[in-house]
Parts: C-alpha cells; structure tokens; sequence
C-alpha cells in the first residue's frame, strides 16, 4: 500500500503501483487535464490481464484496495475475477429485462403481430381494450401478474360487458404467452380459460347469448333496392354493391379498382382484406358491372367512403337492419328459394371452412357455379317487389 490519499490527488501522469496488482493510471485528457483511474493488473495462465476498477472521482483509494482483495480471492478460487464481473452483469442485464410491465409487453406484442392482422380496426380494437380495461395492471411487472390480478381486470366487465369481456381475457392469455416465450416469465398462464378461469367465472353464453346482426327479410330486398336506385350518391351505390355481392362492408369500402376485372365480370379480394385470409373471386353481376361503369375511376378505391357510411344510410332506410344482415338474407335467399349446394352458398359468403376433412377435399372455388347463383340473386334483387308471403323457388340454371 504504497500511496497515499494525497498523491493520489495530483498524481502525474503514467502508472503508480500500490502492490498487490493495484495501480493508479494517469493519462492526459483531451482537455489537458488528467484523468485518474484504478486498474487491477494481474497474469492468468501465462497471460497479462487488466481490470479497470473505475475512476478516481467515484472509486476512494480505500475502496479500490478491497475490490482488488475481492478479485484475488476469486483468482485463489480459480475463478477469473474479468469473466465473473461479465457474468454478473449480463445477469443484470436479463433480470433489467425481466422487470418489463405488462404495459410493455403489450406494446412489444402489438408491435409484433399488427403488421400481419388484417386491417387498422381490428389492431386498434385490440391496443384499446388492452391498454383501457387493463390499466390497472399495466405498470406491474409481467412475471407479477397472477389470477387475482386477471380477475381484477375481467370480473368488472364480465356481467355487464360479456363479449369484450371474453375476447379481453384471450388478449391477455396471448400477451402472457409471448411474455413466457421471451422468458419473462414463467409458470401457468392466469388468463386461461379450460381447467382454470372457467371454474371462477360464468359461462358467458349463457350470460349473454350471441346476437347475430340483425337480418332484414329478403322479401323485403327488392323494394330496398328500388329505393337505393333512386338515391343520387355514392353511399347508395356502395350499399347496392355489397347487396348484389353478398361481401361485407371491409371489402367493399376497402376495393380498388385494380382488383376489377370488367372484361372478365370478376372482382378479386386479396388475402389481407378477407376474413379468411384467402384470396377471394366475386363474379359480378349485372347490377354490380353496371354500379362500376357509372363510378368515377380517377382515384385507386372504387368507394372512396368512411366504413360506417352504409350502416348510417340502411339505418335511415330501415331502422334496425345492418349491412352485414344482408349476408344472411342471401343465405335465407339461396337456401329457401334456390337448389344450390350449400357449398357453392358458403363459398359465395367467403365462409372458412371449419371442418378440416372437408376442406382437405374442397380444391376448387365453385366459381362457375357461384357466378349462376349470382345472377340468380342479382336478378330477384332487381325484379319488382314480390307481394308478402310469396315464395317462389328458382332453381339451378
């Protein structure tokens, strides 16, 4: 222990032993001054080694000499006192990361998969209920949230706000799966539903039954769609486009004109605006070829309108209908009235076919047959309104 305290202070530039490995290292600043720092300098298997021990500003002379007394009673150990400081902090490092919030984790998740889901809404669906309904829990860390912290954050909805409730608690299962796949955490999941939150919570159908989109009667369409005909705006034409179609709001308010084939009487859906994520080809009828050869085609979308627009203007003409019911009066259509396979009807609607033995063996897409069934639709939307009660069947051309 050769230095002292004051030497220390204003000790020139160049290297100053204090024995037993420790030296003070003097080099000149870019400034002129000199800049003193503590190294631990020791030979392992033949080899020179250097451990910087830190600056003579934040590390005392004292200190100094008990963390070279640490490091050579590691090397009597056998232990590298530079690989077991790297060591150490690399632990530190992960448990830093392991310290991520549930907040985070939701953000980090989102970033992951918003790029692949298929549009704004659906991401935006998802950010909001997780970052609203669980902000209680956002800024715990991720490997702290148990049950009682899922149920803190479901039970308050579960009752009043069933659906959103539901699709929250399989948002948090995800989050907390990704979590565990990243190894910040560990253990069950909390949120899961099977053999765990299912015995703690209602069953939510029968707290609330599904309720499907209200549907108006298909003998009611044609007089619908005379009216739509005598509306001068675009909306109007957009809604008789989905009507003839059979296609959900997303894909007509989303089309371009790119994806319209007139010559050919075929419109194309990619994948990344279907349901299904499947490419989908809509053969297009009469009414819809001429709804597209009245449009302005300077700009890219073919409806170049808000996605609630339709829904406003049904909601004016027919108090209670959607847009998406219309589906289901074409399928009320098709089957009651029509000798089409229920095949050839679901593969109109762009259904996904759950069963997977019998989409192993559904190669083709019927599209010959749906462009009959098409017609057949387009031609019942466009006739004059049948008298109530009146049920006439069409058959297969």
């Amino acid at each position: 222990m050769r230095l002292t305290v004051r030497f220390v202070q204003h000790a020139p530039i160049g290297w100053h032993c204090d024995g037993r490995g420790l030296y003070l290292q003097c080099t000149a600043g870019a400034d002129g001054a000199v800049c003193r720092s503590w190294v631990y300098r020791f030979v392992l298997n033949g080899r020179q080694r250097y451990m910087g021990l830190g600056s003579v500003a934040d590390i005392s002379l004292g200190e100094a000499r008990e963390k070279v007394t640490a490091a050579r009673k590691l090397r009597l150990e056998g232990v590298d006192p530079l690989e077991a400081r790297k060591a150490q902090q690399t632990a530190a490092r992960l448990e830093a990361a392991k310290s991520m919030t549930f907040g985070q984790c939701v953000d980090a998740y989102l970033e992951t998969h918003e790029a692949a889901w298929r549009n704004e809404k659906h991401a935006a669906q998802w950010r909001m209920t997780l970052t609203r309904y669980c902000e209680p829990i956002s800024d715990l860390p991720v490997q702290a949230i148990d049950t009682d912290l899922v149920l803190r954050v479901l039970t308050p909805l579960w009752k009043t706000r069933t659906e959103t409730a539901k699709r929250l608690r399989g948002r948090i299962e995800r989050v907390l799966s990704w979590a565990k796949g990243r190894g910040l955490r560990d253990g069950e999941n909390p949120a899961r539903w099977g053999g765990h939150l299912d015995e703690m919570l209602a069953d939510p159908a029968k707290l609330a039954p599904i309720e499907h989109h209200p549907a108006l009667p298909y003998l009611e369409l044609p007089a619908l769609m005379i009216e739509l005909r005598a509306r001068d705006s675009l909306v109007a034409r957009a809604l008789e486009f989905a009507v003839v179609t059979a296609a959900r709001t997303g894909e007509v308010t989303g089309a371009q004109w790119d994806e319209i084939d007139l010559g050919a009487k075929t419109w194309t859906v990619p994948a990344a605006r279907m349901k299904a994520g499947k490419q989908h080809g809509v053969p297009l009828c009469d009414r819809a070829l001429e709804i597209l050869q009245s449009l302005d085609r300077r700009g890219d979308r073919v409806f170049p309108i808000a996605n609630g627009a339709m829904l406003e203007l049904l909601g004016q003409m027919r108090p209670g209908a959607s847009v998406h019911g219309m589906r289901s009066s074409f399928t009320d259509w098709a089957h009651e009235t029509t000798g089409f396979p229920e095949a050839v009807i679901d593969e109109a609607l762009a259904h996904k076919i759950t069963d997977k033995v019998r989409a192993a063996y559904r190669r083709g897409n019927l599209f010959e047959k749906r462009r009959l069934l098409m017609a057949q639709w387009n031609k019942f939307c466009c006739e004059k309104p049948l008298a109530r009660g009146v049920v006439r069947f069409l058959g297969r051309s």
